[in-house]
């Protein structure tokens, strides 16, 4: 997923990548050898931070595979596939957020 920021500082990048695109973008940095089983990738990513929404909340890969029931991924797509859900859940879980509420009354 990404978002446009506002085009006020063109030193900024065109789209803040979060969630699974974030994830994505981050594990092309990293060498896993799939098949990998979920302690290989935690060895491998577990202490990248991925956003996982426009305000740049985070967690760390490894607390995403805590979530997860997964132990073995065949390849890439299918680790993103099943963390693309925990992702998905953190995200609504602060929108949702009475702090997130109040700061989207404040128009700054």
């Amino acid at each position: 997923m990404g978002v446009r920021p506002p085009a006020d500082n063109s030193d900024e990048p065109d789209v803040i990548e979060f969630g699974i695109a974030a994830l994505d973008a981050r594990l092309s940095d990293v060498d896993i050898e799939y098949p990998a089983t979920a302690a290989e990738v935690r060895d491998a990513a577990g202490q990248i931070a991925v956003p996982f929404d426009a305000s740049g909340h985070s967690m760390t890969v490894a607390e995403a595979l805590d979530e997860t029931n997964a132990t073995e991924f065949d390849n890439e797509q299918e680790l993103l596939n099943d963390l693309h859900p925990i992702f998905e859940r953190k995200r609504e879980a602060t929108r949702n957020s009475i702090l997130s509420q109040l700061r989207a009354l404040v128009p700054f």
